[in-house]
Formats: C-alpha cells, structure tokens, sequence
C-alpha cells in the first residue's frame, strides 16, 4: 500500500468532511464516531463535491439531491445515487491522517 499525507488529524473536525487532493484524485476525509474515513469526493450521481454535504450517522450526504453514501462501504443508502463511490484505507501515524488513494476498500467502485 502506498499511503499519503491527507491532513493532520487536529484539522478534522467532528462530522465535518476535508477535502483534499492525494495524486490528483478529490478525497472528502471525514472524522465521525471515533474514527476517520476517506471516500472519493465525488457523487456518483451528480458531479457535486461530496465534502460540501454533512455527516451523520456515519454517512455523508449530497447537498444537491439528498443522497448519502456509507462512509464504509461507499453505498448509496437512496435514490437518485445508484453507485457506490470508491472508500480508501486511511492509518493514523504520528498526528497525521495517511489515505492510500490507489487501493479502493470496496470492489464495486
């Protein structure tokens, strides 16, 4: 796995996603019920920044449509998304928040 410096972890605030670009690649990094999660940006429905949506329940809604994705899995939980969008493995070394952008967590992405 080739791991990459997304943020530092005193930079996320609770239930309120970061976004980042890792290789080129728009990353909403999310910090909610304890852990931190990275999941692509983008809606797989509409081409809408991810990040600007909220959080809760451990999902990540679009502002646009109303669609939340599982930070998890990256599946839609409704309509009118359909697809899931790609998760990533994030490691927490040293304060700061690691994100392997090339190794998806889920298969269907």
């Amino acid at each position: 796995m080739t791991y990459v410096r997304a943020c530092g972890l005193s930079e996320l605030e609770e239930d309120t996603p970061k976004r980042v670009e890792l290789d080129g690649t728009p990353v909403s990094v999310v910090q909610t019920e304890g852990e931190v999660f990275a999941i692509y940006d983008i809606c797989s429905h509409a081409n809408v920044s991810l990040s600007e949506g909220e959080v809760e329940d451990c999902q990540i809604e679009c502002w646009l449509h109303g669609s939340s994705f599982d930070l998890r899995t990256g599946k839609p939980s409704g309509l009118p998304a359909t697809r899931p969008v790609p998760v990533y493995p994030v490691k927490i070394e040293g304060g700061s928040v690691l994100v392997d952008v090339r190794a998806s967590l889920n298969q269907e992405s």
